[in-house]
């Protein structure tokens, strides 16, 4: 934990240098920071909810231009019953409660993942704080609710081939860029950090295509402890790395 000054510094210095363009956060350990204290899990969801806002409010306030925040995978539906009907609960009560703060700082909200599977008080807020905000040009505030990354390729290619067999697409044509074009993150900027918390190591189904070049940070931090002090150390540990892209470091550093 960094005193007050400490936390001012590292704030000022992050702030100086370029920050990444798209940071990915999957948020894990709201359950095992319940169970570490006797409490329901719910709580630690309810508790995980405090960090959304904490970190959403510390990456505007730096200028971060996009974040997406991984919420509910596409496998979390397997879940019980009672904490997937709490999860949606929690989700609808944020929608509500965070609407004046997005819409008074600049922050346009984005969605991704198969939406049509959320339950009507989730959806209908959702979308009516998408349209909302879409005049909003200071942050993309994306939420990746029940998402999959193999779920978005998959739906990227049934794109691909109804494009192709319209004629709208010719099969010579299929590159990169049209596969981009035709992903849920369409419009975002590139993906350059990742952030994971709770100890694991996977990526868990998260933005695949989008993570080719990203950097990957990881910490122990549950993510209901995880605030302002962690994302600062996570875009000071990415500032920190040389990114090559397949170049020697010699040729990076002649690029510069």
């Amino acid at each position: 934990m960094l005193t007050e000054l400490e936390l001012a510094h590292l704030r000022a210095e992050v702030a100086a240098r370029p920050l990444p363009r798209h940071v990915g956060i999957i948020m894990d350990g709201n359950g095992r920071w319940a169970e570490q204290r006797s409490l329901p899990r719910l709580e630690g969801h309810r508790r995980g909810s405090d960090s959304v806002r904490e970190v959403t409010r510390a990456a505007r306030k730096l200028g971060l231009p996009a974040l997406t925040l991984y919420a509910f995978s596409a496998q979390n539906w397997q879940r019980p019953p009672d904490e997937v009907s709490g999860l949606m609960d929690l989700l609808r009560d944020y929608l509500h409660r965070e609407r004046p703060e997005i819409m008074d700082n600049g922050i346009r909200l984005h969605a991704i993942g198969e939406l049509d599977r959320l339950p009507a008080r989730v959806r209908d807020p959702l979308e009516e704080l998408r349209r909302d905000s879409a005049g909003n040009s200071d942050m993309v505030l994306t939420l990746a609710l029940s998402y999959g990354g193999r779920e978005e390729i998959v739906a990227m290619a049934r794109r691909v081939a109804e494009d192709a067999r319209a004629g709208a697409l010719r099969l010579d044509s299929i590159d990169a860029e049209a596969i981009e074009e035709r992903l849920w993150t369409a419009g975002l900027p590139p993906l350059e950090l990742v952030v994971r918390t709770s100890g694991e190591v996977r990526v868990s189904n998260f933005l695949l295509w989008q993570l080719a070049y990203a950097e990957i940070h990881l910490t122990e931090t549950l993510w209901p402890d995880f605030g302002e002090e962690a994302l600062l150390v996570a875009l000071d540990d990415f500032q920190q790395r040389e990114r090559r892209f397949g170049k020697t470091s010699a040729q990076t550093r002649r690029a510069r």
